[in-house]
């Protein structure tokens, strides 16, 4: 699997190259500014791509904005975004579009080896996984203003932000401690509730939950 990592803290993007080539990635490239970025990711065409929010020459939003370009030109390419803090700005512009491959992870969670290769995996195998903080503040915010999702019980909500997190039905459940049979009654109620057709691609599932988030921007 190849991978495009962008990353402008040399010991970080090091770090990562050792990482993810122990884990079985080829490293197409490891750059650090958003041109060196966005060549990359015209020219390689990797299987996945590995980009820190800020990068130079602006340090703003230089690495997520050339992500969306290359997304814009090649539909569906996967995209990991690593940030420093949770932006939600960041997060929604990112699962704009819906058509899956995305990810948005806290940099704290790049230390945790086993969590973050899975979520590149992921994110390459077309899934969608957000770092728990940013799920938690996007319900928070759709919450207090979409009366849809106040009709979810407390249980319903805590299974829509394992649901958003990318876990399967199986993996809930185990979270929970509760049964498989369960959590799908709960995720049946979820997507009534929400006007959402239930699918029994989990992916696709995540996708219709977080671009139902989405448009409470």
């Amino acid at each position: 699997m190849r991978v495009v990592l962008a990353e402008d803290l040399f010991l970080l993007r090091d770090g990562l190259v050792r990482l993810l080539e122990a884990h079985d990635f080829e490293i197409a490239a490891a750059v650090e500014s958003g041109p060196e970025l966005a060549r990359a990711l015209a020219e390689l065409e990797p299987d996945v791509a590995v980009v820190d929010v800020r990068l130079p020459p602006t340090h703003t939003d230089e690495g997520l904005q050339c992500a969306l370009d290359a997304r814009r030109r090649r539909p569906g390419l996967p995209v990991l975004v690593l940030s420093q803090h949770v932006e939600q700005l960041y997060a929604r512009e990112l699962l704009a579009d819906g058509s899956g491959g995305v990810g948005y992870l806290l940099k704290d969670r790049v230390f945790d080896a086993e969590q973050f290769v899975d979520a590149v995996r992921q994110v390459a195998a077309g899934g969608t996984t957000m770092d728990p903080q940013v799920i938690q503040q996007l319900l928070a915010r759709q919450s207090g203003g979409d009366r849809s999702l106040a009709r979810l019980t407390p249980r319903e909500l805590e299974v829509l932000e394992l649901m958003a997190q990318g876990r399967t039905n199986a993996a809930i459940a185990a979270k929970l401690v509760v049964t498989e049979r369960a959590i799908a009654k709960h995720t049946a109620n979820i997507f009534t509730k929400l006007g959402l057709e239930v699918s029994d691609d989990d992916n696709r599932r995540v996708l219709a939950v977080l671009a139902y988030l989405d448009h409470g921007r």
